[in-house]
């Protein structure tokens, strides 16, 4: 082996322990920046769309050198590359002290803070507006069909499509455990949920409900119109409910397709969201042999009565009281 020969190899030798020793120095510094313990600025922490890692690092973390996090940012762009992993934006619930890698493992994960949304029975279109403009900054109009008034969870960062399928697939899992049900084979779950609709806007409190949902079917049953004030009221304000006066005689003879005094049938939509505990009343299909009732203002609930001549008899009796 001849000199030159000799020389070459010394120096890929030399070569190959630098490499070696750039490497494992890389590797320690990678182990100590992604187990180093950080601390936060606040908690929770807010990733606005769009930031970089960089940013995310410099915003949030108090002690990272500009190296260190030169190192993160390598490293998540490697992971990003090779493991398609990303930030995602919204806000975190992190605790202080954990390691770096914990970090970046949060991060990569949808927002781990819950928001609540509580969808009242009987609400309105523009009342689920002015809630829904508390949480998301775009929004579209939720049918009273789609969805069930309930309280639903929703992680930050979640759009408004998100959680609005989710309400619907929830919607879905209800009436499909009422599969085979003998009020399902009468009705179809929109006509289900605008029955629920008028039973919320007139019913007070469970039992009160029962016998209203009673009232409903059975004057379906005999072909009766069902006559009831909330659909007026519904008709006279565009669904806005602000008519802040008592429904006059006038108002039961106006021409509307959800004016239940002059339509035969059920109205051809919901007037407001319903409720579940209100739909598991239906679907329990209580029965009674009431066909009228009206609102007792001094005993502060619903007067049932079987005939027109029993109501016409209740009704008087309590006119001449007040």
């Amino acid at each position: 082996m001849d000199l030159e020969e000799q020389t070459l190899r010394y120096y890929i030798k030399v070569f190959s322990y630098i490499i070696f020793l750039f490497l494992f120095l890389i590797s320690i510094s990678f182990l100590y920046v992604f187990n180093k313990k950080i601390t936060l600025v606040q908690n929770p922490i807010s990733i606005k769309k769009g930031e970089s890692i960089e940013t995310v690092l410099k915003k949030n973390v108090i002690n990272l050198s500009e190296s260190e996090i030169q190192f993160a940012k390598i490293y998540y762009l490697v992971n990003n590359y090779f493991k398609n992993q990303f930030i995602h934006f919204g806000d975190f619930n992190i605790s202080n002290k954990i390691s770096l890698n914990d970090f970046f493992n949060i991060i990569y994960k949808p927002s781990n803070i819950l928001n609540k949304i509580t969808i009242v029975e009987g609400w309105s279109f523009l009342e689920l507006q002015t809630e829904l403009k508390k949480h998301f900054e775009t929004f579209d109009v939720i049918p009273y069909e789609n969805i069930l008034a309930d309280t639903y969870y929703y992680k930050n960062g979640n759009n408004f499509k998100i959680f609005a399928n989710n309400l619907e697939k929830i919607k879905k899992n209800y009436f499909y455990q009422y599969k085979g049900s003998e009020i399902l084979e009468i009705f179809s779950e929109e006509e289900i949920i605008i029955i629920g609709s008028l039973i919320e806007k007139e019913g007070l409190d469970e039992l009160d409900k029962k016998n209203i949902s009673s009232v409903i079917f059975n004057r379906l049953n005999k072909n009766m119109r069902l006559q009831i004030d909330a659909t007026v009221l519904y008709a006279i304000t565009d669904g806005k409910y602000n008519l802040n006066r008592k429904i006059l005689l006038d108002d039961l003879k106006i021409n509307h397709p959800f004016n239940t005094y002059k339509i035969n049938g059920l109205p051809p939509k919901p007037i407001s969201y319903v409720g579940k505990s209100t739909l598991d009343l239906i679907f329990e299909n209580y029965k009674t042999d009431f066909l009228f009732y009206f609102f007792n203002n001094s005993l502060k609930r619903h007067i049932f009565s079987k005939t027109f001549q029993e109501h016409k008899h209740k009704l008087n009796e309590y006119r001449n009281q007040k």
